[in-house]
């Protein structure tokens, strides 16, 4: 059966398109052909056998119940990888092609619309690279539905599309296409839907939209887009959905826009928008969803937005909105997200609490009973004001409450305890007083609990004991006075407690020293006595965090509390008996060893830290060796660029190579002779070096040519891991912008960025020109944001140090060098010696452990490092004339005796507050812990430093 399946596939591939024996069944064979393409490590295609006369009981195969002819092929999410192979062309009848959510690579088969009954085309969710041929839609019969969405496509969207009337819905986004919308593009009369979003697209949004009678659905997020908003957009009378959001698009509402009245979507948010908002957007009687968000929108919110009563979504946050916030807006009572926060609204709080007159009364019950379906409420950063709403309870759907940052006063109602699906509720920075009701406990889905900057009083209740899922409880800067309740301990996911600058008194509950998942607990300037808990994360505690509290004692006080210690172990090497209970001998040379059991494991540590010690100063000779080689010549020869790498392999072919731009601009200056030479050299790292050239429109690269060629993947695999990493765009990560393939020798083509890596930063600068704390700040939280998105994009870095990281031209960070060892197919002695040792010193542990699985968690341990290398201005190793410091021992001990503001980089000249810096340093120790799991995520380590990120006034910034 085989020989005679790959007979058929050498006779029948080169003339498929041709009439064959008429003995075989031309679906039959078409799709056995087309499966030879195919990689199935499921087995889900095992039901497709050659012998059989029909496909029509096959998996995912539907036939004409009358021709007997296929006519859906449905192999969605069947882990299918390989390429969509030309023996499809023999199915004449097929209708539907679906092989969404697979692992196909390769280009498009440009030949598909030959089948004239081809109606839906649907590939997205796979791996296809190359550009989406022209040849698709100049003859595309009556191709209906074509949806290439989040795969590697790049180049320009084809000319040809628009010659293509048949199309209904097309779908390209989430892919690296780039350049302007065709011409013509709205004379596709029938289109019913087009998404484009999350590409490179630019230019203007072209006029003559209105033809599109029939639109539906219009998706331009996240691409480039310039200009005004066209101003026939309103034509489209049939639009029920629109996305322009994160763009850069300016000017205001189109007028036009007022007769959209079956449109339920509109997305506008991440534009430079400006003017007022139309009073005739409430005209717009079908919306369910609008976010005008992050723009430059001014003056009024008008009242007609009442009129939208399907309404349950507002986003009118980081604005510049003035006024009050319309009371008509309770009338949309099926509203579930309202966030108007970051502008400059003013006025009474916009949900009205009850008063003593009745009818006042009854008008705010039916106000508040307006918003019962509110799960998101966010008026923060704005100027409210008015007494806090008694009846907050009748909220019962909240899921986040935020009202910070306004003069809200009165006190915390008892029906707050009614919000028992709130998960975060922040109060903060107001005028609230009272006290914190006992009610609170009645909110038991609390994860965050934010009362700071208040004027509240009172004791902390111990009803707090019910919110088990407690992580984050901060009540600082208020008038609160009593003990710190013992319950607080058996909120054991507490991680972030603030509960300074208070009235506080009593003792500290010994059981706190159990709340494992501590990063930050702060109990300074209150009036706390007796001795700190000991153990866990006590033991480390930095001594701001209990400042201000004259009686507490303990060993972070340097105030040593009385109590009675137990008595040194007393070994006697020349007892005879194992009961120790003989008496010494007054012999001068009879020795008595004492040991203490801290002295035993003193000397354990040292031990410890010694072979440590001598350990990396192997790897760092080992490091210095290969470092001190001479660089091996670099020739360029007719079929591209010679590498002499450490491969035994790397000298390659003289194939001619390809150079793939995802910009399009494909073309330098000097030619490409002068791509690598010692001159344009500015940096080398563990995968290769790195040369700066210029393009032919004078805008500036970076190109890394990858050592280790040998190791690389095959062309296939190589292309398709570089074009995922090259759909990585955020602020905080140098874009990769194309590459060279050749056997032989492989490039990295990035956006250059001019300002320099951190490493420079911090050890090349004076005194007279170093970071300031805000600065480093502002590194050490972009650099976390940059890795929390690799990890959702499922991206590990690998490589990460400060050489890695880059400043641009406003002192942000960018992280560079990413995800290179997706390239390599393992990690082979070859990598291990060149690749990781150059990074030591950021190295996690299970590196040097080839069982032990490569996770997310070796990047948040270099994370960890590079957090302390800031703080510090030190290198992670250092070595002395007859000693090795390393950074993360050394702060940990500093830590542990209650100095580590010593351990901050001295050119800051204590310029730096210390309720920022010493849990940076305390997040930094925790993510370099020697145990994985012990690590946080990249997530939370996001969350926690926004957390403790407080500008402190009077500093320099």
């Amino acid at each position: 059966m085989v020989i005679r399946t790959l007979l058929l596939i050498t006779i029948f591939s080169p003339l498929l398109a041709h009439s064959i024996d008429p003995a075989f069944n031309d679906d039959v064979l078409g799709l056995i052909v087309f499966k030879s393409g195919l990689v199935d490590p499921g087995s889900k295609l095992a039901s497709w056998v050659e012998d059989d006369e029909s496909p029509c009981s096959w998996q995912g195969v539907k036939c004409d119940p009358q021709a007997h002819r296929v006519t859906e092929l449905a192999l969605d999410g069947l882990s299918l990888s390989g390429h969509v192979g030309r023996g499809l062309l023999r199915l004449q009848s097929l209708q539907v092609l679906s092989m969404s959510n697979n692992n196909l690579s390769s280009t498009i088969l440009p030949d598909l619309t030959r089948l004239r009954a081809l109606q839906v085309i649907d590939l997205s969710g796979n791996n296809l690279t190359g550009p989406i041929p022209k040849e698709l839609f100049q003859q595309c019969g009556s191709l209906r539905s074509v949806s290439f969405a989040n795969n590697g496509l790049t180049g320009r969207i084809p000319e040809s599309l628009i010659s293509c009337q048949t199309l209904v819905a097309v779908n390209f986004s989430l892919n690296l296409l780039l350049g302007e919308l065709p011409m013509g593009i709205w004379n596709l009369r029938g289109l019913q839907s087009i998404d484009l979003s999350d590409n490179m697209l630019e230019g203007v949004i072209p006029e003559g939209i209105q033809s599109l009678y029939d639109l539906r659905t219009l998706n331009l997020r996240g691409n480039q887009f310039t200009g005004w908003i066209p101003k026939d957009l309103g034509g489209c009378l049939s639009l029920n959905s629109l996305d322009l959001s994160n763009n850069f698009l300016l000017g205001s509402l189109p007028e036009s826009m007022r007769r959209l009245i079956s449109c339920s979507s509109i997305r506008l948010g991440g534009n430079s928008l400006t003017g007022e908002v139309p009073s005739w957007m409430g005209e717009l009687r079908s919306l369910e969803s609008l976010d005008l968000s992050r723009n430059r929108f001014l003056g009024r919110i008008p009242k007609t937005m009442g009129n939208l009563h399907l309404l349950r979504e507002l986003n009118l946050s980081t604005n510049h909105f003035t006024g009050i916030l319309p009371g008509s807006i309770s009338n949309c009572i099926d509203l579930s997200i309202l966030d108007v926060s970051h502008n400059m609204l003013t006025g009474d709080f916009p949900i009205r609490p009850f008063r003593s007159d009745s009818a006042v009364a009854a008008a705010a019950a039916t106000s508040t009973a307006s918003y019962r379906n509110l799960k998101v409420l966010d008026v923060s950063s704005n100027a409210f004001s008015g007494e806090f709403p008694q009846d907050i309870g009748t909220l019962s759907s909240l899921q986040s409450l935020n009202l910070s940052r306004n003069s809200i006063y009165g006190s915390i109602p008892r029906s707050i305890g009614d919000l028992n699906r709130t998960q975060f509720l922040d109060l903060s920075n107001n005028r609230l007083n009272g006290m914190i009701p006992p009610e609170i406990g009645g909110a038991v889905s609390l994860e965050g609990l934010r009362l700071e900057k208040n004027l509240l009083s009172g004791k902390i209740p111990t009803e707090i004991e019910s919110c088990s899922s407690l992580t984050s409880l901060i009540l600082s800067d208020n008038n609160l006075t009593g003990p710190i309740p013992l319950v607080l301990s058996k909120l054991t996911g507490l991680q972030y407690v603030d509960l300074s600058s208070n009235h506080l008194y009593g003792n500290l509950p010994k059981e706190l020293a159990n709340l494992s998942h501590l990063l930050y607990f702060n109990i300074s300037h209150n009036n706390l006595e007796g001795e700190l808990p000991v153990g866990g994360f006590f033991n480390m505690i930095p001594p701001s965090s209990v400042s201000g509290n004259s009686a507490l004692c303990g060993s972070v006080m340097n105030d040593s509390c009385p109590s009675v210690h137990p008595k040194p172990i007393v070994l006697n090497p020349n007892s005879s008996s194992g009961s120790g209970g003989g008496s010494a001998s007054p012999d001068r040379h009879h020795k008595r060893i004492i040991l203490s059991i801290s002295a035993l494991i003193a000397i354990g540590a040292a031990a410890f830290i010694a072979i440590g010690v001598v350990a990396v100063t192997v790897l760092n000779i080992r490091v210095r060796s290969s470092m001190s080689r001479p660089d091996l010549p670099l020739t360029f020869s007719s079929g591209g660029v010679e590498d002499f790498s450490c491969s035994p392999s790397a000298k390659g072919a003289t194939n001619y190579g390809k150079l793939v731009m995802f910009s399009g601009d494909a073309r330098f200056i000097a030619g490409a002779q002068a791509l690598l030479n010692k001159e344009s050299e500015i940096g080398r790292g563990g995968f290769g070096v790195v040369y700066r050239t210029v393009l032919q429109h004078g805008r500036p690269v970076a190109i890394k040519k990858l050592t280790c060629s040998g190791l690389i993947k095959s062309q296939e695999d190589f292309e398709r891991e570089v074009k995922t990493l090259g759909k990585i765009r955020h602020q905080n990560i140098v874009s990769l912008e194309g590459y060279y393939w050749e056997p032989s020798v492989q490039l990295l083509i990035y956006e250059y960025v001019p300002g320099g890596s951190l490493h420079r930063h911090i050890h090349d600068a004076s005194a007279d020109n170093c970071l300031t704390w805000r600065q480093r700040f502002n590194i050490i939280l972009g650099m976390a944001r940059g890795l929390a998105h690799l990890h959702r994009m499922n991206v590990i870095h690998y490589n990460l140090k400060s050489t890695n990281i880059i400043l641009d031209a406003s002192g942000d960070p960018r992280v560079g060098d990413f995800g290179l060892a997706r390239l390599l197919p393992e990690l082979d002695r070859c990598v291990l010696s060149s690749k990781i040792q150059s990074a030591l010193g950021y190295m996690a542990p299970e590196f040097a452990c080839r069982s032990v699985k490569i996770t997310e968690k070796c990047d948040v341990y270099g994370l960890g490092i590079l957090v302390l290398e800031v703080v510090t201005g030190k290198r992670p190793v250092e070595y002395m004339e007859d000693d090795v410091a390393v950074l993360c021992e050394v702060v940990r001990s500093a830590l542990d005796e209650g100095r580590v503001e010593e351990c901050v980089d001295g050119r800051l000249r204590d310029n730096f507050p210390v309720e920022e810096v010493i849990p940076v340093v305390k997040l930094g120790l925790i993510c370099a812990s020697q145990v994985p799991s012990n690590r946080p995520d990249m997530r939370e380590v996001v969350n926690i430093l926004e957390l403790i990120e407080c500008p402190s006034e009077g500093l320099e910034s």
